[in-house]
């Protein structure tokens, strides 16, 4: 790189390290004078929110991995001695624990945000796809991490999602072996997940870093769905939105205190602080709170698929259960074909945010579906069926209604440019 093309720094070892390797440049470049769509709004913190909490549980990961030991005599006990006799640990430990949901809390309102203002759309499709590359591996992450504790909750929790391998067809036993690293959870197993906790987290970061690649070849999307048309619409990302961000950082960090100092285990399950005993099955295995929408899609399905009027089963309710949760998921994948509408915004798309708003509410249903016991009943009804109706509803809004909407719902007119509405809302506001 050039002289000329490399940015002026007064600081005399700043300047001399970027002559001869110009990092500083390329952030002056990317986080300096990025151009940003001047009308951002608070849900765009979440991806900075994101990016901060996966620093703070890597960070805090490598430390508790200081004194853990993957070893089923003595997992619990390392725990609780990193609670109790380590400085700081119980620190560290709560934030490591309450930092995977908050880290969840984020990445969920990103990717809300994302479908409410259409950032999946082209020509940002393979931003999107990469986002949900780095949300399966946070849930694979999340997963194997809560097995750790080697708590009852831990144990039956393993058991349960590992068994749901099983379910594929000739290959699946032989998954849950490989899973497992034998024919039972037990050492082997708490061994090879503590590997992958470790690791994964690196992986995730590798893809983010793809995914803020990819975000500064298209550019950021916007409340409005349109594209900037000139410097008139833009706005230098420093020091506008990086103040943005830090004020947003700084009340999401103030939620994330209170958790962490006066309701440490409010997010988590009081039967995780009872060793694991494979001899005595809780009365009710339940997972992390994140993952409980999907479970419910999971537990739903408590019927087979088969020849009408015969016995023969193409598809039993175990497999079709596990198709559906994880068909949950990559529906999302293919969400920018599924929704081939003009307008990226749903402020335009009235039939779309209506829609869209009943998917989170429906969401948030099945999470409280899937925190109840299997035989719960709500109305004189089994949960059960809630849960049916929530899934079918998830499924109809991406199946049925993002293609229909695509083709029928003409949507209003799209503002000139961000320019002229950042100016009509000024003069609205006055």
């Amino acid at each position: 790189m050039g002289s000329s093309e490399r940015a002026n720094f007064k600081n005399p070892v700043v300047s001399w390290v970027d002559e001869r390797l110009p990092i500083f440049t390329l952030m002056q470049k990317e986080y300096g004078v990025f151009p940003t769509p001047k009308n951002f709004n608070y849900f765009w913190n979440f991806g900075a929110i994101a990016m901060f909490m996966l620093v703070a549980m890597i960070v805090s990961g490598i430390v508790l991995a200081m004194h853990y030991t993957a070893n089923t005599h003595l997992a619990f006990d390392s725990v609780e001695r990193i609670m109790r006799d380590v400085n700081g640990g119980w620190l560290i430990r709560y934030i490591h624990m309450n930092g995977a949901s908050f880290f969840f809390v984020a990445v969920y309102i990103h990717i809300f945000r994302g479908m409410y203002y259409g950032s999946y759309k082209r020509p940002r499709e393979l931003l999107w796809i990469l986002g949900v590359v780095i949300f399966l591996l946070m849930m694979a992450t999340a997963f194997i991490g809560y097995v750790l504790p080697w708590g009852q909750m831990s144990l039956w929790g393993a058991t349960v999602i590992t068994n749901l391998f099983s379910a594929i067809p000739l290959v699946g036993q032989s998954i849950v072996t490989l899973l497992w690293g034998g024919f039972s959870i037990d050492n082997p197993t708490l061994t090879r997940f503590f590997a992958l906790h470790y690791l994964l987290p690196f992986v995730i970061f590798a893809v983010v870093f793809l995914h803020v690649w990819a975000l500064h070849v298209t550019g950021s999307n916007n409340p409005l769905g349109i594209d900037t048309k000139g410097p008139q619409d833009t706005l230098p990302f420093h020091p506008y939105y990086t103040m943005k961000d830090t004020f947003g950082l700084a009340v999401f960090l103030i939620i994330y205190a209170v958790f962490i100092f006066y309701m440490p285990n409010a997010l988590g399950h009081p039967d995780n602080y009872i060793p694991a005993n494979p001899l005595v099955t809780p009365a009710h295995i339940v997972p992390e709170w994140y993952f409980l929408p999907f479970y419910a899609m999971l537990r739903a399905i408590t019927f087979d698929i088969g020849i009408p009027f015969t016995d023969v089963v193409i598809i039993d309710a175990k497999l079709l259960g596990v198709l559906t949760m994880f068909g949950s998921i990559a529906l999302l994948f293919v969400l920018p074909w599924l929704d081939s509408h003009p307008i990226r915004s749903a402020r335009f798309r009235p039939l779309f945010k209506l829609f869209l708003l009943a998917l989170v509410v429906d969401f948030v249903f099945l999470g409280y579906v899937g925190s109840q016991p299997a035989d719960a009943t709500f109305l004189g009804l089994s949960l059960s069926y809630f849960g049916l109706a929530g899934t079918v509803y998830y499924y109809g809004f991406f199946l049925v209604a993002l293609p229909w909407l695509s083709k029928n719902e003409k949507g209003r007119e799209l503002p000139a440019s961000i320019h002229e509405s950042v100016l009509n809302q000024s003069k609205d506001a006055h």
